[in-house]
């Protein structure tokens, strides 16, 4: 596991943003489940799922994010 060094910056914000991929990974890992444990973790501001991530309107979700702070 390797570490970030904010360099003493607390407004470390970290976006998890998971993808069924279809069914590809959704019969596999458990997208909501996965979303809900995210939202545990340290820094975790924004937890999103969508269908196909690496699409376009996929894409525009993260980039909309970041934009947004």
């Amino acid at each position: 596991m390797s570490t970030v060094d904010n360099q003493g910056k607390s407004d470390v914000k970290i976006g998890v943003y998971i993808c069924h991929c279809g069914i590809n990974i959704a019969h596999t890992v458990d997208v909501f489940e996965t979303i809900e444990f995210a939202k545990k973790l340290p820094n975790v501001t924004v937890t999103k799922e969508y269908k196909f991530m690496c699409s376009d309107p996929g894409q525009e979700i993260i980039a909309d994010d970041v934009s947004s702070g």
